[in-house]
């Protein structure tokens, strides 16, 4: 569908099919930057309003790379009452280092995270093309400003890389009480890809972390 046409749409009719188009021909496009300086969503975000259209004269492509090196997100189309797409922050790095917005064929996983005794599992530090440095950066960031000043971390996989869990350590967090979990895992998903497991908890029985 012409993308004129598809940013048409009523909100009701932008089901997976609609998600996938777009995300597809944004990539492509050249946008209208409406302010240089990133705004605060309704979602206490920051992210960069821009607007496709026949004035736009930046390239998603550069665009992109340069927000995810800043942890800022983007907003499409934001002049009007609902913007068409909010990016997140992870969607924008996940894009730089994989050339796509979403994985849909990765399975996301939610609920408790058990690991059980026997498992065959591989653990250890976060390679470079799963959580860059410039990733690494932002994150420590926002949790400085947090007042957590050094955060630990541990990746937990199954050897085919077919379960990949993101472990913060809560030892590392100040202790964080099990009841702001919840609170912190839902902050810090904006900063990861949206088929990223998160997860929190204590140290006791793994291996070492690493510093973020």
């Amino acid at each position: 569908m012409d993308f004129d046409l598809l940013i048409q749409q009523p909100e009701f009719k932008r089901n997976d099919e609609w998600e996938r188009d777009f995300l597809q021909q944004i990539a492509g496009m050249k946008v209208q930057i409406d302010n240089e300086q990133p705004q605060t969503g309704p979602d206490g975000w920051p992210y960069l309003f821009a607007r496709t259209g026949p004035e736009g004269t930046e390239p998603i492509t550069k665009v992109v790379p340069w927000l995810a090196g800043r942890g800022i997100g983007l907003a499409i189309n934001a002049h009007k009452m609902l913007p068409d797409y909010i990016f997140p922050y992870g969607m924008l790095w996940n894009f730089v280092e994989t050339g796509r917005f979403l994985n849909p064929e990765v399975k996301t996983r939610t609920g408790e995270a058990v690991y059980h005794e026997g498992k065959k599992l591989v653990m250890g530090g976060p390679s470079e093309k799963y959580l860059p440095p410039y990733v690494r950066e932002v994150l420590r960031d926002f949790l400085k400003a947090q007042g957590l000043i050094t955060p630990k971390i541990l990746v937990i996989s199954t050897p085919d890389f077919s379960e990949v869990d993101l472990m913060f350590s809560t030892d590392s967090l100040n202790n964080l009480p099990r009841k702001d979990h919840r609170i912190l895992a839902d902050r810090l998903a904006w900063f990861l890809p949206l088929h990223y497991t998160l997860v929190l908890g204590p140290e006791e029985g793994f291996p070492p972390f690493v510093p973020l």
